[in-house]
């Protein structure tokens, strides 16, 4: 449905969402929408440093044998 938009009418959209919210509007809009990015991928971030984290505590846990057990 969306495949043959095209330049043209990509153009006409912007114009019509522009006509209908004005300028103002639409860069406070776009302005929020940044901070919600900003925000989302420094979520990201903090969550994959989280899994990090407790990679490092979880990392090894087999058993010593014997022999290793003699030598520590």
């Amino acid at each position: 449905m969306l495949n043959n938009i095209g330049l043209p009418g990509l153009l006409l959209i912007a114009i019509v969402v522009l006509v209908l919210f004005g300028r103002g509007k639409i860069s406070s809009l776009m302005g929020e929408v940044g901070k919600g990015i900003t925000s989302f991928k420094k979520g990201v971030a903090e969550g994959k440093e989280e899994l990090e984290d407790t990679a490092e505590v979880a990392r090894d846990v087999t058993p010593e044998t014997e022999t290793e057990k003699d030598k520590a």
